[in-house]
């Protein structure tokens, strides 16, 4: 692929738009290959002259789009199951709930820099605060162990799922076995497994909106019918669903802290939505990305825990709780389907996770640092939060409102009737920092506007000061 400067003479196409248009072409006409490694985003950049951010907005969208894989310290490369010119974009089939497309969705896949993380970056957690003297003690006595350096077991390594188990009665409230959790790489293989095992590809699925953006990619791409249901203050609009998509066969969602919200799903609205599952005989897909981490009383019961018939599938996750490079994933599944997943499990693609890291995550969990380290961040990032929404306050005059849920990694801000969101989150990554849109996780529908702004690794509130004046300076250019 070469890398002559990207102009457009009109000045009508922005430079992402141009920079993503050439790297998906160069993939579709195969002068870039499957598995070929395409050039860093700094590298790139300086081909190119143009900013970083604004190649990353067109990675970003690459990513998402499957057209390139990131695989960590590695690189980025042309995703291998590439073989055929692929559609414009992910909901470009036709869409039966007319739903609007999705402007800049996949900006929520924003990937540090030499492990740096970008400023107000989601989903990370306080990476100065993971204990390394005593994982890195774990993990070379398990090095000198050889069953560690075996072949991974599909369904994961045994010792973690019965630590996992055990963690998930105490802390979430799941009566499980261990031979019902299921460890995977990551939330988005968690999916792929479920929709596989559960033969529900060419069936149709309720999603929040507005919602993580990832979870309606990946159902598109196993040719599911993406069913949008609106989030109120509340949680998943049950009634809504039921009046208007009654026969969906499956549900995802985040009751604890709404993605991106922050909304808890009432009890009242919890019991409708097992009651719905239960009268249609469709699943729920609980994704309980950060529901240890809540600010104000303690941290709600997981929505598994009052699941009576058996419809509700829990996905959890260590990577964004211990470190992201970990990429440690596990779902709980009903008694009765343990034997379905299974099989299921055995045929995936994803080779499974490296025992290694299994069992030092096993013995951190078992020994009790898995639950002392959740208790130290859920007060670290109470601070930190607090910082953050301090540093926002003297701009609400310029149009943005904090909501402070009572959990979660991230903040809301509310901006104003007369700012848009999608271009103050691209303004901001063009200039480094990486801040989303609330209408591109609503999938470009009309509603309410705002920013989401990672607080994890903010460590103190002078830097919490500085970041969003240089963010202000950036908008307001």
């Amino acid at each position: 692929m070469t890398s002559s400067p990207v102009r457009d003479a009109s000045g009508t196409v922005p430079l992402h738009e141009q920079i993503y248009t050439r790297i998906r072409a160069s993939i579709e006409s195969g002068q870039l290959k499957p598995g070929q490694r395409v050039g860093s985003l700094r590298a790139f950049a300086g081909e190119l002259g143009v900013a970083r951010g604004t190649v990353q907005v067109a990675y970003d969208r690459l990513l998402g789009e499957g057209y390139l894989m990131a695989k960590g310290p590695a690189g980025t490369f042309v995703s291998e199951k590439i073989t055929s010119p692929r559609p414009h974009r992910l909901d470009a089939a036709p869409n039966p709930v007319n739903t609007p497309p999705e402007p800049d969705s996949t900006e929520v896949s924003i990937e540090m820099d030499g492990g740096v993380p970008a400023p107000f970056q989601l989903g990370l957690p306080a990476l100065d605060e993971f204990p390394r003297k005593l994982w890195t003690r774990l993990l070379t006595q398990h090095v000198r162990k050889a069953g560690s350096l075996a072949k991974p077991a599909p369904a994961g390594f045994g010792p973690l799922r019965e630590a996992l188990a055990a963690y998930l009665q105490r802390s979430r409230g799941i009566d499980a076995r261990p031979h019902q959790v299921f460890v995977v790489p990551a939330y988005t293989a968690s999916l792929a497994l479920i929709l596989d095992a559960l033969a529900l590809t060419g069936t149709s699925a309720w999603v929040e909106q507005p919602g993580y953006p990832p979870t309606a990619q990946s159902l598109r791409r196993a040719r599911l019918q993406v069913l949008n249901v609106p989030v109120d203050d509340q949680g998943l609009d049950v009634a809504y669903g039921r009046q208007h998509f009654p026969d969906a066969r499956l549900a995802v969602v985040t009751p604890s802290h709404q993605s991106p919200t922050g909304v808890a799903l009432t009890l009242q609205r919890r019991i409708e939505l097992l009651d719905w599952a239960g009268d249609q005989g469709a699943w729920v897909i609980e994704d309980d990305y950060d529901g240890e981490y809540r600010y104000r009383g303690h941290p709600l019961p997981a929505l598994k825990s009052l699941d009576t018939c058996d419809r509700v599938i829990y996905c959890g996750t260590l990577s964004k709780v211990l470190y992201p490079g970990l990429r440690l994933s596990y779902l709980v599944v009903p008694q009765n389907q343990v034997a379905t997943v299974d099989l299921a499990c055995r045929r995936t693609v994803h080779g499974g996770c490296p025992e290694l890291l299994q069992a030092v995550a096993a013995e951190f969990i078992a020994e009790g640092h898995f639950a002392r380290h959740i208790k130290h961040m859920r007060t670290l990032y109470a601070q930190r939060r607090a910082m953050l929404a301090q540093a926002l306050a003297p701009y609400e005059q310029d149009g943005l409102t904090v909501c402070l849920q009572d959990g979660g990694m991230h903040l809301l801000v509310d901006v104003g009737d007369e700012l848009d969101d999608l271009v103050m989150a691209r303004r901001a990554r063009e200039a480094g920092f990486a801040v989303h849109s609330l209408t591109a996780w609503r999938h470009g529908a009309p509603g309410r506007r705002g920013l989401l702004m990672g607080f994890t690794n903010l460590r103190s509130q002078d830097e919490a000061d500085r970041l969003v004046a240089e963010l202000m300076r950036a908008l307001k250019a």
